[in-house]
Order: structure tokens, then sequence, then C-alpha cells
């Protein structure tokens, strides 16, 4: 039987598999600290948000089983049988997540079609909606935490905001030690987390169990029936308890499938549900509870050790979130659709621990100018929800082309599924997009998606024709060296390696030493870094090197999307493959700096050279991103027209 799976088994960087019953048990703590964050603080402010004024909805015993029934059925079909059972299939090699999932379906398509620049295309404006995402659920989680203060007492509405930009402030300053020493704690944390909620929910259940009819899906279709197109509006508020969902896939390749399925069905489901259901027995007794059901379902005594441990569970899950825009950031650089940037690794033993300073400011910055400009949870669930189905919407077209291209023998029980879930997509989709008519700051992702992609597709589409220029004027590397060898410069001692995106043209970096130093290495080696759509290069395709006469070299290494590009490295374990060794005392690098000038009438718009040029002038040296020693590069400067 032909599974996903089958595309290629977890690399041996994951602890996926041999692992005992401790060894799983780590792995589900560790998954529950980290991969459930989102979803599983989505109870703050869901079943306030259902029934928030613009909705026009009463507490009443019918609307509150038609609501939890949506909720219930959501939870099943799109994070149960879609994400964990349906999609986590589709791991590329051991990894999860919209860019694995987009470079999976390409690789099943012909390279340059048009269908392969299509599932490109939705591959991107999907990683676009991701920072979105990003950007809305610290300040709506940690808001949506600091407002039981007001429950607790009235006094303190006035400090919800201060206290949720001081904790937001110090969550994004922390960001440069690194999550390692605080991610040992994630699973503790959101485990407490999960018991207490459950603990608390089902306490109002056992005071109200009329609640538990909800579970029949009747009661979602009788919602349906009685409310008739406006019921498709709530929709908006309903996939707040999806919300956090597409992690479960995105985190694959940290824990495996199996730690997120246990983690899942036999712990973070039940306690949602029971939270959700509790909060729903609470306002059948207590319609006022509507206000802020989450923390008047707790005992008075509890509230104030439930406030903190809110607080720090939205801590934990805003973490997760700004952790997995920095995967996305280096997958995204790997792929060719966002500039080098600066890249810090945080722990010695992990690998994917990582700082990018730029997109954890630009975060902040973000983050704080939503929270003064919505001013609390409820104002930001209205904004809620566009990027995360339009996310959760590509995640489902990409999977019905994985499946139909490379799962012959599921695909005729998957793609049928994939209809259920697109279905269930478009309407959340729709729901959300109604939203853009009131005003209510629903563009506000739907903004920061589209600039994000406009700016990935104008790198993207800017360095094919830097690239394009490139070549047009450059010199034939064939042609070039047997000339050069008529009359050769003076040789000195040591091994030039010049890094060069193209195979075949003489790089700018050799004839700019060539006019202006006069000289030639004793050893001259032509690199490119090329990036394969898979998370990790097999060690027999890692590097190529091909003799082409009068000791120059054309070497080629090649890393996957998921690593760290350390050429170094990578040359230093070539040893003396290819009858060149690489001595790292004895090599310089050379690279082009290319200064980039816009024109009209060419391949973009001047607007998107001119974007394009000041993204280039702002991305990293090849020394930080290539993990090349600075004292081992010389970068000379060329001007080149787009």
């Amino acid at each position: 039987m032909s599974t996903a799976s089958s595309n290629g088994s977890s690399p041996a960087h994951g602890a996926h598999g041999g692992h005992g019953k401790a060894g799983m048990a780590a792995l589900v703590a560790g998954a529950v600290g980290v991969v459930f964050g989102d979803i599983g603080t989505s109870p703050l402010y869901t079943i306030k948000e259902m029934f928030h004024p613009h909705f026009g909805l009463t507490p009443d015993a019918e609307t509150v089983k038609g609501l939890l029934s949506l909720g219930f059925w959501s939870l099943l079909l799109v994070v149960t049988l879609k994400y964990v059972i349906v999609i986590m299939r589709a791991d590329n090699e051991g990894e999860g997540g919209i860019m694995a999932l987009t470079a999976l379906a390409q690789r099943s398509l012909k390279t340059g079609s048009r269908m392969s620049y299509t599932v490109g295309i939705l591959g991107i404006f999907g990683a676009a909606l991701f920072f979105g995402d990003g950007m809305i659920t610290p300040p709506i989680t940690v808001l949506g935490a600091v407002e039981g203060l007001e429950v607790i007492s009235p006094v303190f509405k006035n400090w919800v905001l201060p206290i949720s930009v001081v904790i937001l402030t110090g969550l994004f300053a922390f960001q440069r030690f690194g999550t390692a020493k605080v991610g040992k704690a994630f699973g503790p944390i959101m485990i407490s987390w999960f018991v207490v909620i459950a603990a608390f929910g089902l306490w109002n259940i056992v005071q109200n169990p009329i609640v538990l009819k909800a579970m029949n899906p009747y009661w979602a279709w009788h919602f349906f029936a009685t409310h008739n197109w406006h019921a498709v509006l709530i929709l908006g508020a309903v996939v707040l308890t999806v919300t956090g969902g597409e992690a479960l896939y995105a985190d694959l390749g940290h824990f495996g499938k199996a730690p997120i399925r246990w983690g899942w069905f036999g712990f973070v489901l039940p306690a949602l549900v029971l939270n959700y259901f509790g909060q729903g027995a609470l306002l059948l007794v207590n319609p006022a509870a509507v206000a802020n059901p989450f923390y008047m379902s707790i005992p008075a005594w509890a509230q104030i050790p439930m406030l903190v441990l809110a607080t720090i569970a939205a801590a934990v899950a805003s973490q997760a979130v700004i952790t997995g825009a920095f995967s996305v950031t280096r997958q995204a650089i790997q792929l060719g659709y966002v500039p080098r940037l600066a890249i810090r690794y945080t722990s010695k033993d992990t690998i994917g621990q990582i700082y990018v300073p730029s997109i954890n400011w630009m975060l902040f910055g973000a983050v704080i100018l939503l929270v003064f400009s919505f001013r609390s949870s409820t104002a930001l669930a209205t904004a809620y929800g566009l990027s995360v189905t339009g996310t959760m919407l590509i995640d489902t077209l990409l999977l019905a082309i994985v499946a139909y291209t490379r799962w012959p023998d599921t695909r005729r029980w998957v793609l049928p599924l994939c209809g259920l879930f697109l279905f269930i997509d478009c309407a959340f989709l729709f729901a959300n997009g109604a939203k853009l008519l009131t005003g209510v700051g629903a563009w506000v992702p739907l903004f920061i998606g589209i600039t994000a992609f406009t700016m990935m597709r104008t790198w993207r589409r800017g360095r094919e024709l830097l690239h394009a220029e490139i070549r047009k004027d450059g010199i034939q590397l064939e042609t070039f060296l047997p000339g050069l060898m008529l009359a050769p410069p003076v040789r000195v001692p040591g091994t030039a390696v010049f890094l060069t995106a193209d195979k075949t043209v003489v790089p700018h970096a050799l004839m700019h030493n060539l006019k202006h130093n006069k000289v030639l290495h004793e050893r001259n080696v032509f690199l490119t870094v090329d990036t394969l759509n898979v998370p990790y290069a097999p060690k027999d395709k890692r590097l190529k090197i091909e003799s082409i006469g009068n000791d120059f070299y054309r070497v080629v290494i090649r890393f996957g999307f998921m690593e760290t590009p350390d050429v170094p490295l990578a040359l230093m374990r070539s040893c003396d493959k290819g009858g060149i060794h690489f001595d790292p005392m004895d090599t310089t690098y050379f690279a082009s700096r290319e200064t980039i000038v816009a024109s009209a009438h060419r391949g973009m718009p001047v607007w998107r050279d001119k974007l394009f040029a000041v993204m280039h002038r702002n991305a990293a040296s090849a020394t930080g991103f290539f993990r090349i020693p600075g004292n081992r590069l010389v970068e000379l400067g060329a001007q080149v027209q787009i």
C-alpha cells in the first residue's frame, strides 16, 4: 500500500523511531508543550467571541448547543481528520509545514510547468499568510489571558493593556537568548494547563450535563436550519476553535507523527472539548457570563491562580508561533523566496534553535501596533481567522495534488475527503472574508499576507532577472579558461573559492581579481550552492567535484531546505574527493556583491525593481549565511541593471 511516508523516511536527525516508552512519553510531553500552544489557548476567547454583539445571538439552550456542536465537529473534521489523520501522511522525508508540502507537491510535477509554477505561488502565499497569523496570535492570546483581571475586579481594567505590552516586550526581548532552556519547561506548563481547564470544564458539565447533547451533529444542522445564511457568518467565530491546528503538521519534523497523535487524542482534544462544553454549561445557568465565559467558569478562589497559569500558557503559545516564524523564514531563504538574513544559532546541541533578529523585531513592532490598535482580545478576534483559513485552504489544495500524483493506492479515499475539506475551508474563508465588509479590521491579516507575498515574489523574480543579466553579459567559462591559459598570470599559493550561481559563466569576482590583482591562485574553485526540495540532502548527493583542467575545479554543494548551509564544513568533509583538499587556513573565498540599478521597460515594474534593490542591499552577506569566516572572505562589487 502506497503512503506519503514512502516518499522518504524520517532522517537520522529526528528521534522519531526506535524510542521506548520513556522516549515516547518525553516526545508526547514536548509535543503538548510546543505543538498545541496556539490551539490550546483558544478557549480563552472563542466562546466569548461566538456571542459577540455583532452576531446578535443570545445564550439560550438551542443556540449554545448549536455553537458547541459546530465547534466540536470542527475539531473532529478539520483538526483530527484533516491534519492529524490525513495530512500528516504527506511528510516530506519526515518534515511538515506548508513549505515542505509545497516542495513535495512540486517534486511530483514537471519542472518549469505551469502547474509547478502555480503550486509554488500557492505555497508562497500560504507562507505569507502564516506571517499574518504569527503577528496576531501573540497579542490575542496574551490579551485574552490578562483580561481575566477584569473578572477578578473591574478596578484592574486599565491595567490590562500595559501589562500585556510588558509581557510581550519581555517575550520578544528574550528571543536572543534562545528557547532551549525554557523549552524544557513548556511540556509541564502546558500539561498543567490542559489538566486544569479539563477539570474545571468537567466541574461545570456535571452541574448541567445537558450540554453533552451538542456532540450530536443534529444540533449543528439545527443551528443552520434556524439561522439560515446568518449561521454561515457565525463560522467566523467558530473557526477560532481550530486556529493553530496547522501547527500540528508544521511541527511534524520536530516530534514525529506518533507523539503528536498521542498528544492530541489522549490529552489535548479531550481537554478542549471538556472546557468548551463546560463554558457552554455555565452559559445555560448564567447567561450574563458571556462577558468572559472562560474566567467566569472558574470558581472565585481559583481565578487568580488561573490568571497566572493562563498568562504563562499564552506566552508559551506565542513563543511557539515566534519560533515557527523563524523556522519558516529559514526555509524560505533556502528555497530562494526571502533574502539572506542574519541567523544566530542559540544552541550548540540543537541546530533547529535559531534566532532571526530582523524577523523578531519586525514581529514585535507589528504585535505592539496591533495591541494598541485593537486594545482587546475581542476586537482582535474579529480580525483573526482570515489568514488561518487561507492557509488551511491552500493545505487542502496541495494535499489533493500530492494524493493524486504520489498516492495511487490511497487517492480513491483521500481525494473525496479533500472535497469535504475544501467545502469546509471555503465556508470558513467566506465567513471570515465577510468581515472585510464590516470594517472591523479583518483587512489587517490580509494586508500583512499580501505585503509578505509581494516581497517574496519580488525577491524570487528579481533574482531570476539578476541571474539572467549576469548570464547575458558574462563570459562562458569553457571559452575563457583556454584563452587565459595561453598567457597565464602569476600563480600564488593557496586555494581560491569563487561563489557563483551560474556554473557556466565566469564569476565577476574572478574577473575583478584578475583585473586588479593580476594573479591567480594555485587552485581555483567555482562553487555553486544548490538547495534541494527535500529537507535534508542525501550524503551521496551532498558534494560534486569536477576537474576542468589546470587546477580549476567546478564544485556543487547541495543542501536541503531545512539545513544550515555550512560551506567550509562541507568542503572540509570532502577530503581528497575529486583530487583536491581544502585547508581552511589556506582557502580564500571570493564573492560578488552586486548593486542593483532599477530601469523601466524590463522584467518588472520600476517600483518592484526598486523594492528588490532595497531588499538586495539589505540582505546579509555570504559570510554569516554560508558560515564563511569573515577573515577568509573577499567581496568585490559589481553594478547590474535590471
